[in-house]
């Protein structure tokens, strides 16, 4: 047995609890949960125990569940499920329903699962990548179905050793694990995770915004690169290198793992200064074509690997004695440069379950130092894909299309549990590049678990903002900054992700099935627990320069993001956005933590803060924060910080304390800026840190009310604003026709020409003569597009 590392062994809790098992000769039934159900059949009564790529953990403890046996057959419920089963019958013996050998009922929705069933109201997840072609969303089967069941088949795959190697299986027969949740998707998940492991926590600076081009950067251009953004106050956190980084030796291989020392001649000291101005650095590395003599240890790797006949040294990620010499002294090495993480730049489709083991090995290998997080970019190999963040998309056609499949794509992808998708923003290749499609791409991308440009190598693929139009600049640093302040909100969700298995996206289909069969509304998605998002995938009616935009806002009391505007919820509603307004709504008392630091890439937890407040009712934000790197925050080193909001008309408190965690963790002392939305000045304000009464600024913003403290202590003290007065609460209800009018001064038409439209559209004559007389403008000059504008806007008056 070869030892590869301690880092990669499996915790060993893969035999389930023996109250939970039922076997015969030939069958094993293993309640797992009052939901998940293992299905073993096997003709010599051989079953496997041991962890497998797929599952690590079979023991949920005491799971309450009944069990019968009458005239061989078997009967098993919980709170879920009724199963009954022909004792020691094959599963699949009966091609029909009723001649099936085992059948299980979901209770509650008239629904029923049998062996071999085709399962076709599985709504599916994103298998491998985005086709290239059309930009269409492949997708596989995933745990989500309107059924209330899905299946998993763990059958053929392999098996760790003990020393967390991976070998075949020593049995064969059926191994499946059946999911049996109802409508209680989110209770599926989270056992889908306690089987296959919680998702791991990313490191924080993967939430900012990543650059990649397939370029040939040297140490100077680079540089060059990294000073233009710093310039432009756009906020970089991630710098990807393509193969060109290291030796090649030829264009039809991406094997290399020595630095290219003409394009970077001291490449330890351009980490440095990327670390220096707080950027991390991710390198474009696969194996898989073997190692070749270009590499300076090449002589180191040939004691341990036979070479072939052309000098190259094959590599099987499957042989443990071929993957600890290429982890070793290849990937450690590279390590020993302050390399942050790795893309494995390797994808073939018929090959998935290679690319699944070296995914696994990399990132188990990265455990063995607690000061690096695990963390790596691959493509979906589809075994346990939430195990190893951050997938890629591969490279996506630029165009509408593929702007539309990103959307769906990352709803759907919490189907099978995974959060954390990555697609090049602005498209990778071809296509035409165009100003407000890249707009709407780095709108998406903001509100998006992954913001990553990436493009091919010719200039003319424009992601730098500032080689776009000023007004196309201004809009991008404007999103771009907004998601670097956001870290501390998305590295709050992550968190909870990791911890609890709350998704970070959630498909609105969730609670409003019915929306999956409507294509204006089925990409919309919560972010988080706070926001919900609905993607403009269209682009502008070009006479308004707006695009139309109609969405769905989910039950409750919502607020535009950025207006503060109210939508009342359970309604569908139009609206009309410009280039600059992207449609995310915050939920009634939602809490936003901003942040920011001196130094703009800077993604460590901020010196300053920027908590916005809904209006409407009380709530609790959980800010959770750790050193965003390392693996310390396992053995508690982490701080998490309570923000209570009690709401009462025209009386508003917040509190923020540390509840959990330890002292040292993020800065000393903080300042606050609470921006409360849609509020006039408050009479009376009063701060207290614990029992002691403080200053603080006061001002009015647009329609919000801000209060500033500063140098407030992080940890030990109980931060209290009190904000009271009489009406100060505004109340700016979203109205179409305030839209409508926006829109028709924007026009090019004569002022005493809008005053006779303007009558037109929202005087009291019935529909049928204000079409007359919008067609009657002609008379008066007024142009033919317009006049076909103003019919299409009469129909969103009189629909609102």
């Amino acid at each position: 047995m070869y030892k590869i590392g301690e880092q990669f062994k499996i915790n060993n809790n893969s035999k389930p609890n023996p109250q939970n098992v039922i076997s015969g000769n030939k069958f094993r039934i293993t309640i797992l949960s009052e939901r998940l159900i293992r299905l073993e059949y096997n003709e010599n009564g051989v079953f496997e125990d041991k962890s497998t790529e797929l599952v690590i953990n079979r023991n949920f403890g005491n799971v309450p569940f009944k069990k019968i046996v009458v005239d061989d057959n078997l009967f098993v419920s919980t709170n879920y499920f009724k199963l009954v089963y022909r004792l020691n019958k094959p599963f699949g013996s009966g091609k029909l329903f009723s001649d099936s050998n085992i059948k299980v009922e979901v209770l509650g929705m008239d629904k029923a699962w049998y062996y071999g069933m085709p399962e076709v109201r599985n709504y599916g997840s994103p298998s491998t990548e985005l086709a290239y072609d059309t930009g269409n969303s492949k997708l596989k089967k995933s745990l989500y179905s309107v059924e209330g069941f899905a299946t998993l088949d763990d059958t053929g795959t392999k098996v760790f050793d003990d020393e967390g190697v991976l070998v075949p299986r020593e049995s064969s027969g059926i191994d499946l694990y059946l999911f049996v949740y109802g409508k209680d998707f989110i209770s599926c998940l989270q056992d889908y995770y306690k089987l296959t492991g919680y998702p791991n926590l990313i490191p924080r600076y993967a939430l900012g915004n990543w650059w990649y081009r397939n370029y040939g950067y040297d140490d100077k251009s680079l540089k060059k690169l990294i000073n233009k953004f710093y310039d432009n106050e756009i906020p970089l956190s991630i710098v990807l290198l393509n193969k060109d980084w290291h030796l090649n030796v030829n264009d039809k291989t991406n094997s290399g793992f020595t630095f290219d020392n003409n394009k970077f001649s001291d490449f330890k000291s351009t980490i440095n200064y990327l670390h220096s101005m707080g950027i991390r650095l991710g390198l474009s590395v696969n194996p898989m074509d073997g190692f070749y003599p270009i590499e300076e240890n090449y002589d180191e790797l040939k004691k341990y690997l036979q070479e072939d006949k052309n000098g190259r040294i094959p590599f099987d990620v499957l042989n443990p004695r071929c993957l600890d010499v290429y982890l070793k002294l290849l990937i450690h090495k590279l390590d020993s440069y302050g390399i942050d993480f790795y893309w494995i730049d390797y994808f073939d489709k018929n090959n998935i379950q290679l690319l699944n083991a070296l995914k696994h090995y990399q990132f188990y290998d990265m455990k063995r130092d607690y000061r690096r997080r695990p963390f790596l970019l691959a493509h979906n190999s589809l075994i346990a894909a939430h195990r190893y963040p951050i997938l890629y998309s591969g490279k996506t056609k630029v165009g509408w299309d593929t702007l539309r499949a990103l959307s769906f794509h990352n709803v759907n992808a919490t189907n099978m549990g995974v959060s954390w998708w990555s697609h090049d923003i602005g498209g990778y290749s071809e296509g035409v590049e165009d100003n407000e499609l890249y707009i709407r791409y780095v709108q998406l991308g903001t509100f998006s678990p992954i913001l990553k440009f990436g493009a091919d190598s010719s200039k003319y693929y424009k992601r730098e903002p500032w080689r776009w139009s000023i007004k196309t600049y201004e809009i991008t640093k404007q999103y771009l900054q907004l998601r670097h302040k956001l870290i501390p909100y998305l590295y709050s969700e992550a968190y909870a992700n990791s911890k609890f298995g709350i998704p970070l996206i959630t498909p609105l289909y969730y609670t409003v099935p019915q929306m999956y069969d409507d294509p204006l509304y089925k990409n919309e998605y919560y972010f988080g627990s706070q926001l919900f998002v609905s993607p403009i995938t269209t682009s502008k009616d070009y006479i308004m320069s707006r695009v139309i935009h109609k969405f769905y806002i989910p039950n409750g009391i919502w607020y535009d993001f950025v207006s503060g505007k109210k939508f009342l919820g359970n309604k569908k509603y139009v609206s009309f956005f410009k280039d600059n307004d992207y449609p995310v709504f915050a939920r009634q008392g939602a809490i936003i933590p901003l942040g920011t630091n001196k130094n703009i890439n800077d993604t460590t937890p901020p010196t300053d803060m920027e908590i916005h407040i809904f209006p409407g009712r009380s709530n609790t934000f959980k800010l959770y924060e750790d050193d965003g790197v390392s693996n310390l925050y396992l053995k508690d080193y982490y701080l998490m910080t309570m923000i209570d909001y009690n709401y009462m008309p025209n009386n508003y408190t917040i509190i923020v304390k540390a509840i959990e965690g330890k002292s040292g963790i993020i800065p000393q002392v903080r300042n606050y800026k609470f921006r409360f939305r849609n509020t006039k000045q408050a009479d009376d304000v009063t701060i207290y840190l614990n029992q002691e009464k403080i200053n603080c600024n006061t001002y009015t913003e647009g329609p919000d009310f801000i209060v500033e403290v500063k140098n407030i202590p992080t940890i030990g003290k109980q931060l209290t604003v009190n904000c009271k007065g009489k009406d100060i609460e505004a109340d700016p209800v979203r109205i179409i026709n305030e839209d409508i009018e926006e829109i028709v001064s924007d026009l090019p038409i004569e002022t005493v020409k809008k005053d006779k439209i303007d009558a037109i559209l929202f005087g009291k004559m019935p529909i049928k003569k204000k079409r007359i007389a919008i067609r009657k403008l002609a008379n008066i000059r007024v142009e033919k597009k317009f006049i076909q504008l103003f019919l299409k806007l009469l129909e969103y008056v009189e629909q609102m």
